[in-house]
């Protein structure tokens, strides 16, 4: 695997410092944000709801219009201030920080973490944490959903991956990774090339498998009560390239 220059620096704001400008624009967001509030609401309950990565609002705004007290977590102040800039965006509660450290207070009767933000934190230490956390401000009959990737270790050759994907009429976004099977993680860039130049927004990530993710709940009281193929409820097999996993305390 090719190694990352030691003057490299990333911490949990990074990627979102370096895309909020952009972030509601990105074309590989999903198209699933109706569905996915769905979901959301209907293991809410009542409420509240907390957010792990709530970013510019993109789940967190639909579900606060539907009536839900919803709290949130991120890491960057940029990202936050997207959020702040949209209507309703000023009402809805941040704290600033990781979310490992789950530094709330008050109990929720659904917590979540969608598209692949739990990968955000950088250690297996990290993200047992967070769901520990997790477990201290769930309600006694609350959920905790994840949305995240299965991981696919044949998208590298040899420790890397450049690929193409988006191309524009006069843009291309490219992505470009090295792969440390060990420590599970995967450093990228994904680069912006236009007529007038290139951008460069890193993105690390530490990922886990759906099993690991499982035994995290276990170790944090939890357990698994569903998961599925997305946030439609399709079915969850060998062949999902995606999961929506949803947690409640062992009883």
């Amino acid at each position: 695997m090719g190694a990352r220059n030691s003057t490299y620096s990333y911490d949990p704001a990074t990627y979102g410092e370096r895309i909020a400008d952009v972030y509601d624009d990105w074309p590989r967001l999903p198209a699933t944000g109706e569905r996915a509030v769905e979901f959301l609401a209907a293991a809410a309950g009542r409420g509240p709801i907390l957010e792990l990565g709530i970013g510019t609002g993109r789940l967190a705004l639909p579900l606060a219009n539907r009536g839900f007290a919803v709290h949130g977590i991120d890491a960057s102040p940029a990202m936050v201030a997207r959020l702040r800039a949209k209507p309703g965006g000023d009402r809805i509660p941040v704290t600033l920080g990781n979310f490992a450290e789950m530094a709330v207070s008050g109990r929720f009767s659904l917590i979540f973490v969608a598209f692949n933000t739990f990968f955000g934190l950088q250690s297996q230490e990290d993200q047992v944490r967070c769901f520990n956390g997790v477990a201290d401000h769930l309600t006694d009959d609350g959920a905790f959903v994840i949305e995240a990737f299965v991981p696919d270790v044949s998208r590298f050759t040899q420790g890397q991956r450049v690929g193409v994907t988006h191309v524009g009429g006069n843009v291309v976004h490219l992505e470009c990774s090295v792969h440390d099977p060990v420590a599970q993680q995967v450093h990228s860039h994904q680069i912006v090339i236009t007529d007038g130049g290139a951008k460069l927004y890193p993105v690390d990530i530490r990922y886990a498998w759906p099993s690991e993710l499982d035994l995290m709940a276990r170790l944090a009281g939890l357990r698994r009560r569903e998961r599925w193929g997305g946030w439609s409820r399709e079915p969850f097999g060998a062949a999902s390239g995606a999961h929506v996993s949803v947690y409640e305390r062992a009883r």
